[in-house]
């Protein structure tokens, strides 16, 4: 284990990854998603992705960007190598649910992408409720 410096801003969180590191046991998993799901959600703190659905490590794939928008996406998808995808937003606001539509209908007519299955969710941080909107 590498000596922590007293006084480093770090330290707390190099103390958890090597009792992370202790008890690893992923080193098994295959790259791609387990489940074939990919799930692009915004970089809120309070969305835990794997949890809110029922899922483990290894299940999917996880993009996060601010404000949670397809542009990134479509790599996921790729990488996922399933046959199913959501796109996930902590907003509540209508506006928001607008836009969450209009990328889920772009990411529909993606041509490379046909045949997959892709829905537009609303995830309620206050409640930790997702609603389906498109």
């Amino acid at each position: 284990m590498v000596p922590v410096p007293k006084g480093d801003q770090f330290a707390d969180v190099l103390t958890a990854n090597a009792e992370y590191a202790r008890e690893f046991s992923r080193a098994d998993l295959d790259g791609r998603a387990a489940r074939g799901l990919a799930v692009l959600t915004c970089i809120d703190s309070r969305i835990d992705p794997l949890a809110m659905l029922g899922l483990k490590s290894g299940d999917a794939k996880i993009v996060r960007n601010a404000g949670g928008r397809e542009d990134e996406l479509h790599s996921a998808i790729r990488e996922a190598g399933g046959p199913e995808t959501s796109d996930l937003t902590f907003s509540t606001s209508a506006d928001q649910a607008a836009s969450i539509c209009s990328d889920v209908e772009r990411v529909r007519s993606f041509r490379r992408l046909d045949g997959l299955q892709v829905g537009g969710f609303v995830y309620d941080v206050t409640e930790g409720l997702l609603t389906r909107i498109c």
